[in-house]
């Protein structure tokens, strides 16, 4: 079979790829159509659509075609620690292309519906995971009485934002041995107490570790 090289496609002009566009809307018999459903039925990509317009809605938009709509019921919190887990997989913060099945649950579409864009869904994200690093550091609880009942002045879990603030500053590898989500799939990080919680230690950033489950049960056993 004879080897070819891909067709290349970034100086296709507005005009075709909307025409395209329309045209699978057409085949499909919709209204508007997903990047899946263009990809699987267009000329071109989906990516290129992204490259020239800025983004899928406004391919869309360009095409008049129907922008689909985040559903009203997806909390947004849910949508951020969506954001989460996909930023702990790559180890970055992850890009517009990137954000759709299986790596994410949502579409990146579905943020920018939400927030307006993509770069604003973003946003919104560090300023709500910022606003908990405000709040879980020892100067921040110093004053804080103990509670009686547990001795702490902190609970014991570890919420999700935080989890998150301590994983982003060991830069989402284990501290023991070095290994990353983005280089190696199979892994799975955990954020553990360096002075365990039932030895006294607080549940605040100066406290907390990123692990992987292989050397966070290591460390269990030890102690």
């Amino acid at each position: 079979m004879k080897f070819e090289l891909d067709n290349y496609h970034r100086n296709i002009p507005d005009d075709l790829l909307i025409e395209d566009l329309v045209s699978v809307a057409k085949k499909l018999g919709k209204g508007s159509i997903t990047h899946e459903e263009y990809n699987l039925n267009g000329k071109y990509s989906s990516t290129t659509c992204l490259r020239r317009f800025g983004s899928w809605f406004n391919a869309l938009e360009k095409a008049q075609l129907q922008k689909t709509r985040t559903p009203a019921n997806i909390p947004e919190e849910d949508l951020f620690k969506n954001l989460e887990e996909i930023w702990i997989k790559l180890g970055r913060q992850p890009r517009y292309q990137e954000v759709q099945k299986p790596l994410s649950k949502y579409h990146a579409g579905t943020y920018e519906n939400r927030f307006g864009t993509w770069r604003k869904a973003l946003e919104k994200f560090i300023s709500y995971i910022n606003n908990e690093e405000t709040v879980s550091s020892e100067e921040e609880i110093k004053d804080l009485e103990v509670e009686p009942s547990t001795l702490h002045k902190t609970k014991r879990g570890i919420n999700w934002r935080l989890r998150f603030i301590v994983m982003r500053r060991d830069n989402f590898k284990c501290k023991i041995c070095g290994r990353s989500p983005a280089t190696d799939p199979s892994i799975v990080l955990h954020v553990d107490h360096i002075k365990a919680w039932a030895n006294g230690g607080e549940t605040v950033l100066e406290n907390l570790q990123t692990l992987c489950s292989k050397c966070n049960i290591g460390k269990s056993d030890l102690e």
